[in-house]
């Protein structure tokens, strides 16, 4: 699939800051292009992905940083580095989604904002569209993530990266407004 072909797209935001948004993609997303047509498509690589995603937060005014590793510890290591620069996280845990107890917690102690995110609909049964071959996965992500995109392959990203700069431009959202009644 050709992601490089521009689509520009608008969002009528409430906020105009430039929200820095940490785009992680874990164990085995470096072999997209190769996996399962079914669940990924036709995208080519995760380059492609990242430049995808990259763009379409351009075309809305945010800046994506992205990281990908096919090992826990480079990823949080980033998590821990990136805390003070980042204003929410976007990840696809992809092979950590059961074990990655360690990558989640991180991400909870950013107290930053954190959506996963799937190509494939991971609470889907073997065999239906999007799902996965070997069945449904619980995630370790889920209970704490604020939000979760799965199932729409690379527009799970977009869904997710709208969603959280439209959840950071509105502070009542994520309890800025609260914040600014206990202060008064």
């Amino acid at each position: 699939m050709n992601m490089t072909a521009r689509h520009p797209f608008t969002l009528n935001r409430t906020g105009s800051r430039r929200h820095r948004i940490a785009l992680i993609d874990g164990p085995n997303m470096s072999s997209l292009g190769a996996r399962s047509k079914q669940v990924y498509g036709a995208i080519a690589s995760l380059d492609d992905l990242k430049a995808f995603v990259t763009s379409a937060g351009s075309d809305i005014g945010v800046e994506v940083e992205t990281f990908s590793s096919n090992h826990m510890g480079d990823i949080l290591e980033y998590i821990h580095g990136s805390a003070d620069r980042v204003d929410g996280y976007i990840i696809n845990p992809a092979g950590l989604t059961t074990m990655g107890e360690a990558v989640r917690h991180a991400l909870e102690d950013t107290t930053k904002p954190a959506i996963e995110v799937h190509f494939a609909n991971i609470s889907g049964a073997p065999g239906t569209p999007r799902g996965l071959a070997s069945g449904k996965l619980i995630s370790t992500f889920t209970h704490t993530a604020t939000g979760l995109c799965m199932g729409l392959r690379q527009y799970s990203y977009i869904a997710a990266l709208v969603g959280l700069v439209m959840a950071l431009d509105d502070r009542g959202f994520l309890g800025g407004e609260l914040a600014d009644l206990e202060t008064a």
